[in-house]
C-alpha cells in the first residue's frame, strides 16, 4: 500500500503510517517541494507546492533560468510518408548489392581497395559492409609493408588515405620534417594549401578539415558533410553518390519515427511541468543517442540512452541549478538509498531497460549504470557542498572531484545497456580507471564543458574549475583555457592510442566510447550546445534529424 508523504522544510524526515522514519528525500519543484507517493518498486514525483523554513522565511532556489526548448511539438507532427520510405527502402537494398560487387571487385588493387573502403567509411555506408571490410583490411594489414615498398613514390595523398584506414601513425615517417608531429605537419600543409587554393568547393573542404578533422567528428554529421563535398568531385563516382544519399535519407526517416516516439513520451510524461527549473533537451539528448549510434540496428539503444540522457540532465540542473544543500543531502542519501533496489523509480526509465535486457541475460549492465549513477550524485553534492561554504578548491581537489561529475563515464555506461557485444567485461574495462580511455573521457567531457559553461555558472555563484585553475597557478583566465585546451589535445593523443587494435574488449565498445568524445567535442568546442542550442547544435539537429539530402 503507498504511503503518501510530504517533506517540509520543517520535517526533516519522512515517516510512514506506522511513525517509523524513512528515507529523508528533496523537496524540489517549483518554487516549493514535491510529494512523494512511495511504495515497494517506484517514486512519483506529484504537485509542486509552496514551502517556508520553520522561521516562516521562503527559500530561495538558484534558478538557472536556461533558454527554453526551441523545438516546441515539431517532431511530434512530422509527417511521414510511408510509401516514401518503402521507396527508399527498396532503392537502398538494390544499390547496396552494387556497391558490394564494387567492393569485391576492388581487391584485385590494394591501393583501390583501401581508396573504396575509405570512400565508404566518409560517405556513412560502411556499416553496411562490416564483415567483408574487416576481412578484407586484415589481408590489407598483413601485406601492407609489402605493398609500401614496392611502391615508394606514393603521394601524401595515398599514404593518408592508408593512415585514414589502418589508423596507423608509422606510416607518417617519411613525411615528418625532423621531430614535427603529423598534426603540425599535416596542419601547415592544410594552412599553406588553403592560401593558394583556387577551387571554392576545395577551400570548403580544407576549412572544415582544419576546423574539426574527420576523426574528432560525429560520424553521422561527417558523412552528410562529405556527401556534399563528394558530389562536387569530378572524379566521383555516381553509384556511390547515389547509395550515400539514399542511405542518409533513409536512415534518417528511421531517425525521424523514433525521435517522435521519444518526444511523445516526453510530453505523456509530462517532465516540463515536473521540472520547470530543469534545462528541457529531448531532441538534443536524441542527437547524443544519434551520434553515440546512428545505426539502424541500435534503435533500442538509442531509446534507452536518449531517456538515460535526459534523466543525467534533470539531476545535473537540480543541483546545480535549484536545490538548496541542504535539500541535496537529503536527495543524494535517498539516490544512495532507493538506487540499491529500484533505479527504476526515476520516470521508469530504467525500469523499462532492466526489462528489455534481462532477456538478453545482460542485467548486469543496469546495475554498473546504477553504481556509476551513484557515484555521479556524490559528486554533485561535493561541488554542492563547495558553493555551500563558499570555498574555492585548488585545481588538484577541484579535478578530483569534478572529473566524476563530469558524467561521461556513466554516460557511456548508459550507452552500452543496448550494446549486445557489451559484457561485464567491457564494464570492468570502462569502469577500470586506469583505462587510458576512461581517463581521456573524463578529461573531455570535463574540460570542454568548463570552458564554455564556466563564465555563465560563475554568474550563479557556483565553483569554477578555470577559476580554481586561476588561483592554483596565477594565471589569467586566457591562460587557464589555453592550458585547458593543452590538455584535451593530449586526451585525444590517450583516446586514440586507447583505440588502436587489439584492444582488450570488443572493437565496438572503445569505438561507442571515442563517439561520446566526438559529441563532446561538437557540442563544446565553440558554446554551450546543450545548454544554448539555438546557437549551433540546432543546425546540426536540422542537418541530422529533418532536412533530407536532395536527389
Amino acid at each position: 500500500m503507498a504511503v503518501q508523504a510530504t517533506l517540509l522544510a520543517a520535517t526533516p524526515f519522512l515517516y510512514t503510517a506506522t511513525s517509523r522514519p524513512m528515507v529523508p528525500l528533496l523537496k524540489i519543484g517549483w518554487n516549493g517541494c514535491f510529494a512523494y507517493s512511495i511504495n515497494s518498486s517506484r517514486v512519483a514525483s506529484l504537485q509542486p507546492r509552496s514551502i517556508t523554513n520553520s522561521n516562516h522565511h521562503e527559500i530561495v532556489h538558484p534558478l538557472g533560468n536556461f533558454p527554453p526548448d526551441i523545438w516546441g511539438d515539431h517532431f511530434i507532427t512530422l509527417s511521414f510518408d510511408n510509401s516514401e520510405f518503402e521507396s527508399c527502402s527498396r532503392q537502398v537494398e538494390v544499390l547496396k548489392e552494387m556497391v558490394k560487387d564494387m567492393l569485391v571487385a576492388s581487391t584485385d588493387d590494394p591501393i583501390e581497395n583501401m581508396f573504396l573502403i575509405n570512400f565508404l567509411c566518409r560517405l556513412g555506408v560502411s556499416c553496411h559492409f562490416e564483415s567483408e571490410i574487416e576481412k578484407q583490411l586484415s589481408h590489407l594489414f598483413i601485406t601492407l609493408g609489402e605493398v609500401i615498398d614496392n611502391n615508394k613514390d606514393y603521394d601524401l595523398h595515398t599514404i593518408a588515405i592508408i593512415f585514414q584506414v589502418f589508423r596507423s601513425h608509422d606510416v607518417f615517417n617519411k613525411f615528418k620534417n625532423g621531430d614535427d608531429e603529423a598534426l603540425a605537419f599535416t596542419t601547415l600543409h592544410l594552412e599553406s594549401s588553403l592560401a593558394n587554393q583556387s577551387s571554392p568547393h576545395q577551400a570548403e573542404y580544407i576549412v572544415n578539415a582544419l576546423c574539426r578533422p574527420y576523426h574528432k567528428g560525429v560520424p553521422r554529421l561527417e558523412a552528410r558533410q562529405y556527401i556534399s563535398f563528394y558530389e562536387r568531385d569530378e572524379s566521383r563516382n555516381d553509384v556511390l553518390l547515389e547509395f550515400a544519399k539514399c542511405d542518409f535519407n533513409w536512415i534518417q526517416m528511421l531517425l525521424q519515427q523514433e525521435l517522435s516516439h521519444l518526444c511523445g513520451w516526453w510530453k505523456e510524461s509530462d517532465i516540463e511541468s515536473r521540472f520547470p527549473y530543469a534545462r528541457h533537451r529531448n531532441v538534443e539528448a536524441f542527437f547524443l543517442a544519434v551520434g553515440f549510434y546512428f545505426e539502424p540496428c541500435y534503435a533500442r539503444a538509442r531509446n534507452i540512452y536518449a531517456k538515460l540522457t535526459i534523466i543525467i540532465g534533470l539531476l545535473d540542473d537540480t543541483y546545480d541549478a535549484y536545490g538548496t544543500y541542504e535539500e541535496l543531502q537529503y536527495f543524494t542519501d535517498a539516490m544512495q538509498r532507493l538506487l540499491d533496489t529500484s533505479l527504476e523509480t526515476i520516470l521508469d526509465v530504467h525500469n523499462e531497460a532492466q526489462q528489455k535486457v534481462s532477456e538478453e541475460g545482460r542485467s548486469y549492465s543496469v546495475s554498473y549504470t546504477k553504481n556509476e549513477l551513484k557515484k555521479l550524485v556524490v559528486a554533485y553534492l561535493a561541488q554542492a557542498r563547495w558553493v555551500h561554504e563558499g570555498y574555492l578548491p585548488t585545481f588538484d581537489e577541484y579535478l578530483e572531484i569534478a572529473l566524476k561529475s563530469s558524467a561521461a563515464i556513466v554516460s557511456v555506461s548508459q550507452g552500452l545497456i543496448g550494446i549486445e557485444e557489451a559484457d561485464e567485461n567491457a564494464y570492468q574495462w570502462l569502469i577500470n580507471s586506469d583505462n587510458k580511455i576512461h581517463k581521456a573521457l573524463n578529461i573531455h567531457a570535463r574540460l570542454y564543458d568548463d570552458i564554455m559553461t564556466n563564465e555563465d555558472e560563475e554568474k550563479r555563484g557556483l565553483v569554477c574549475g578555470t577559476n580554481s585553475y586561476m588561483k592554483h597557478y596565477g594565471v589569467t583566465r586566457k591562460e587557464a583555457i589555453e592550458a585547458y585546451q593543452e590538455r584535451i589535445e593530449d586526451a585525444w593523443k590517450e583516446l586514440n592510442e586507447g583505440y588502436l587494435r587489439p584492444t582488450p574488449v570488443p572493437i565496438q565498445i572503445p569505438m561507442r566510447a571515442v563517439n561520446f568524445a566526438h559529441l563532446m567535442d561538437v557540442a563544446f568546442k565553440h558554446d554551450d550546445g546543450f545548454g544554448k542550442p539555438e546557437i549551433s547544435l540546432q543546425d546540426y539537429i536540422a542537418k541530422l534529424l529533418i532536412h533530407p539530402l536532395p536527389p
